[in-house]
């Protein structure tokens, strides 16, 4: 018996960054944490370019201008 319920949402209402890592809080209550490393332009940003984001498509991804550096939450939990 299959008691998975079918994810309803890839959108992000939030993210926040630790050290090492970026979380991201899904719309649907799941929140992905994902190492920095696996970003170059991330992992050598100062924490204030870090915090320079925004959501673009209404959360189907984060945008840092300061950056130029674009992720699709899509691709980030599938």
């Amino acid at each position: 018996m299959n008691t998975l319920t079918k994810l309803k949402s890839n959108l992000a209402i939030d993210l926040s960054f630790s050290e090492h890592k970026i979380t991201i809080f899904i719309e649907d209550g799941r929140e992905i944490s994902i190492p920095l490393e696996w970003f170059p332009k991330l992992r050598s940003a100062s924490l204030e370019e870090l915090n320079n984001w925004r959501f673009i498509g209404n959360g189907e991804g984060i945008h840092w201008a300061d950056l130029d550096e674009d992720l699709l939450v899509s691709e980030l939990i599938s």
